[in-house]
Parts: structure tokens; sequence; C-alpha cells
């Protein structure tokens, strides 16, 4: 299935579900299943109160793949193995459980940076990625390497930044940031926020 999307700044987004997808949950059986259980009692309360508690996927997909263009040339490519799209909630939002890897490229579509991370959420109304757990980020040309727990990636500004604590490593030395980081997207401009660092001294 092949999705075309616009945005307010004119970028296409592609959306390629390379395998299968899932439609919509069969909710109707587990529905039933509920009202069995709890017949005995006759206590519709329980049962509404019980399916308001759970968050479930208005579609599911594996091996998902999203390319986003600007003027016909590809930008960013992000390849995930699972999504989950939750739009019964205040803030709708799309769910990849098993992680995500971003590659951004530039104008000759060489990978030029590539962020990683365990789990990953997208906000759809806001362009706001959020991932955590062990978020790697790399700049593949100048050899820029970002490690933190909890990242954010707006979209539309084109930057990432995050409050955890950031370790930031390239060819001048290993530096810290103690209140997180803001950086482009592509990690050629960074700044630390409460900085501490180790330089490396050359040799002249």
């Amino acid at each position: 299935m092949k999705q075309l999307l616009s945005d307010p700044d004119n970028r296409r987004i592609h959306t390629i579900l390379r395998k299968g997808v899932n439609g919509f949950h069969p909710l109707i059986p587990v529905m039933m299943g509920l009202l069995l259980f709890f017949a005995c009692e006759n206590d519709i309360e329980k049962i509404n109160t019980l399916l308001s508690s759970q968050t479930l996927p208005d579609l599911t997909g594996k091996n998902y793949e999203i390319i986003h263009t600007d003027s016909g040339k590809v930008k960013v490519r992000l390849l995930a193995p699972e999504i989950r799209k939750i739009s019964s909630v205040e803030r709708p939002y799309l769910e990849f459980p098993n992680g995500m890897t971003a590659y951004f490229y530039d104008d000759s579509l060489t990978i030029e940076s590539v962020i990683e991370a365990k789990y990953v959420i997208y906000y759809e109304n806001e362009k706001l990625w959020e991932a955590k757990n062990n978020v790697q980020a790399r700049n593949l040309k100048k050899g820029n390497q970002l490690n933190t727990e909890h990242l954010f990636w707006d979209e539309q500004k084109r930057i990432i930044y995050s409050n955890s604590y950031s370790r930031i490593v390239n060819e001048d030395g290993t530096f810290y940031g103690e209140k997180g980081f803001q950086a482009n997207q592509d990690l050629t401009k960074w700044k630390l926020i409460g900085s501490k660092g180790i330089v490396k001294v050359r040799n002249e």
C-alpha cells in the first residue's frame, strides 16, 4: 500500500508499507469475551472501565519504511520492524515499540547522519518524534557521535534536542551535556547544555 501526504512546507512524504499490514484489530470478539466474563455480575460500569483503560491500536504493520522527499530528492529514510497507530486519544501518535533507524541524506543522496533508538513515538499533529532507550546519533562525514537516553526530533524545525544527560564524541574529544543538548538534524552544529568534557591535545 502506498500513500502520498503533504505538509504545510510543501514537502512530500511518501509512506510505504513493505509487508502485510494488519488492518483494524478484531475488537468485536474481545468485547464479546468481556461481556460474557462480566455477565454473571451484570456490571456494565466495570466493562466500560476496563475498555477505557486500554489504548488499543487502530492499525499495525510490520517492516515499515517512511521516505521524506524535498523537491524530489530523498532527505530522510526511516526503517522500523513494527508500527502501531493510535488515533483514539487526545494526542494521536504512531508507536514503534521495537525501535527505529533514521537515515538523513545530503543533496547528492549520500547518507550524512544516522539516528537509532530502541523505542520511538511520533506525534502526528505536531510532527514531533520522541526517541528513548539507548539513543545514538552519528554524523558519518564528520565522525561526530551522540549518545543519550531521551531525544526529540522536531521535523518542521529540523532540529534534534534532549533535556537528558548526553555525550558527544568527536575529533576534538569527549563532551557531556548534564542537561542535554541541541543540534541540527545532520549533527554538523550542536550545543551542549550544562557542558563539561575532555579535550584532546594535539602534538605540534
